[in-house]
């Protein structure tokens, strides 16, 4: 039967769409998903960190029918409820004065449109983004894009005016430095690219993964996100988070920003807004929004009306339900558990991550080498080899086991564990007891 079904998809669908399992579900609920087959397994990948609270979660299912009962498509013809009232939820979610907003259907859409609103509004065309980001698959973003080069493959010419720093990626450092002595060494880089490549005045934007996704999973330092704002404000550039991946409570809170303490001018958001529905959203103060023009920007799809009353359950669910304590929690004890198995097994060379987004990375090890317990101290991984084969078979035995992680990074030999935050601490020792096996095992 599971042959059969990919078989036929094989004949449909382009090759160009990549399927990390070949899992046929039968039935998704909660952290589960049943296959046509009869196995379950632990959904640690959240359908790619956008199933926040649990897949088919019974109070947006019962707000989607409801709301399909009354209008499923407006195309910016008609008002209805469901949108008001998601932007007003919304919110009460968002830092700073981020409270008008501009709905569309995925991550890359809403950095589209982002990059139009800060060009517009400034008058100015040049975009820094940061080397290593993934920020979409649309012609746009994909200029903005290089978690891998694979993507941009065939694409050229992209966006112009695009300009790229180095993301402070500590442990794989791109300037070579420790980042104990480098005195941010990548910040002075960007300065300097405001001196040599562009000047200030003719930016307009820095794009910036306030956790880095695809590219790896790193946590910047406090002291570049601090600084970053800074340079933005002194020049006039607008600081956009991309928050598509991080946010609605992935790490702890509910956007990755606030853990630095800074607001963004304009902040992009997708991914776990409506638990699986397509809908997402461009947040920015109501200064920069009035004036994006009438016609300036436009959707036929973006906040569909079933699309933003799931959107409303699942920002209701996570206040009720206190998701976000339990994410921090729950990710608290996940990462001291994974840094104490960093000290037995040194080729997880970096552990790193906030709340239930937390990145592994796998690194050649040989026999001889010190003392597990000082990689363990490292700060920087730039002379240990990436092991992407030990990765995969991580991953197989993992899968074998019932649980579904899923890689990452430019070299691919990095495990992301982002489950929901729904998750509870048993199924989170549980998790990694599968997990640990399988290192231990391999």
């Amino acid at each position: 039967m599971k042959d059969d079904l990919i078989g036929r998809a094989n004949k449909l669908f382009t090759p160009a769409l990549i399927f990390h399992t070949d899992i046929i579900v039968k039935r998704a609920r909660g952290l589960y998903i049943e296959s046509t087959y009869g196995k379950r397994y632990m959904d640690f990948s959240s359908g790619l960190a956008t199933t926040n609270i649990g897949h088919c979660p019974p109070q947006v299912i019962k707000a989607a029918k409801k709301q399909m009962d009354e209008i499923i498509h407006s195309g910016c013809i008609f008002r209805y409820k469901s949108e008001i009232e998601l932007a007003e939820k919304l919110k009460e979610t968002t830092p700073g004065n981020l409270n008008m907003f501009f709905f569309s259907n995925s991550g890359a859409e809403a950095v589209e449109g982002a990059l139009k609103l800060a060009r517009f509004v400034t008058k100015r065309q040049g975009i820094i983004a940061y080397t290593g980001a993934f920020h979409g698959r649309t012609m746009g973003a994909l200029s903005l894009t290089t978690s891998t080069a694979r993507y941009r493959r065939n694409y050229h010419p992209l966006l112009p005016s695009i300009f790229r720093a180095p993301y402070p990626y500590c442990y794989r450092c791109f300037l070579g430095q420790n980042p104990d002595t480098c005195g941010m060494d990548c910040f002075e880089y960007l300065k300097k690219m405001l001196r040599q490549e562009i000047n200030p005045d003719e930016v307009a934007a820095i794009i910036f993964e306030p956790v880095l996704g695809e590219g790896g999973y790193a946590v910047p330092p406090l002291d570049y996100i601090k600084e970053l704002r800074k340079l933005c404000t002194e020049y006039g550039i607008f600081l956009i988070a991309d928050e598509v991946q991080t946010g609605f409570g992935r790490t702890g809170k509910w956007f990755a920003c606030e853990h630095f303490g800074v607001v963004p001018d304009i902040m992009t958001i997708a991914k776990g807004i409506a638990s699986g529905f397509p809908l997402s959203a461009i947040a920015s103060t109501k200064e920069i929004m009035s004036k994006w023009l009438p016609g300036a920007h436009g959707t036929t799809f973006g906040g569909n009306p079933v699309s933003c009353a799931a959107g409303i359950a699942t920002i209701e669910t996570i206040m009720k339900d206190k998701l976000l304590d339990n994410a921090a929690r729950v990710g608290d004890y996940a990462m001291n558990y994974l840094k104490d198995m960093q000290k037995r097994y040194p080729v997880m060379g970096d552990v790193r991550g906030l709340g239930l987004m937390i990145g592994i990375e796998f690194v050649k090890h040989a026999p001889s080498e010190p003392a597990p317990d000082l990689i363990r101290g490292s700060k920087t991984g730039k002379d240990k080899i990436p092991d992407k084969e030990f990765l995969k078979r991580v991953l197989d035995k993992c899968y074998k086991e019932g649980l579904i992680l899923i890689e990452c990074g430019i070299d691919k030999n990095i495990i992301r564990f982002m489950p929901p935050l729904i998750t509870t601490m048993g199924e989170m020792k549980k998790a990694i007891e599968i997990f640990e096996d399988a290192v231990k095992t391999v």
